[in-house]
C-alpha cells in the first residue's frame, strides 16, 4: 500500500511541474477560493474612507480578450459596507467593482440597490 500513495504523489508531482506557471496559478486560486479568505478592501479620497467593501475572497487582474496582456484595473466580488460601520448587515448586498491601476483614483461598483 505504500508503494501504491509513493506512485500517486509522484504521479501528482510530475504532473505539477508540467503545468505552465498560469496553470499552477490558477490552481492555487481555485484553492484559495474553495478555502475562502475574507478580504477588505477601503478606497480613501485623502484621509476620508469613502467606500469600503468586505468579504472579498480575491482581486483579480485583467486581462484583453485578445492576446495576454493585462489591463490596467482590478476586479472583484465584495459586500458593499454602505453605511461604512465595519459590519457585513443583512440590507447590504455583495457587488462587483473595479479599480483603476493608474494614479487616477477611481472605483467602479456595481449598484447594490438592484
Amino acid at each position: 500500500m505504500k508503494k501504491f500513495y509513493a506512485m500517486v504523489s509522484i504521479f501528482a508531482l510530475l504532473l505539477m511541474m508540467g503545468c505552465t506557471q498560469e496553470t499552477q496559478n490558477k490552481l492555487g486560486r481555485a484553492i484559495q477560493n474553495w478555502t475562502g479568505t475574507d478580504g477588505i478592501l477601503e478606497v480613501y479620497a485623502g484621509d476620508k474612507l469613502v467606500k469600503r467593501f468586505m468579504k472579498i475572497d480575491k482581486l483579480s487582474t485583467a486581462v484583453s480578450t485578445q492576446g495576454d496582456s493585462n489591463r490596467p484595473y482590478r476586479f472583484g466580488y465584495g459586500i458593499l459596507d454602505a453605511n461604512l460601520d465595519g459590519i457585513a448587515n443583512k440590507d447590504e448586498k455583495r457587488v462587483y467593482f473595479e479599480f483603476s491601476d493608474y494614479s487616477t483614483s477611481y472605483i467602479f461598483y456595481e449598484n447594490p440597490s438592484k
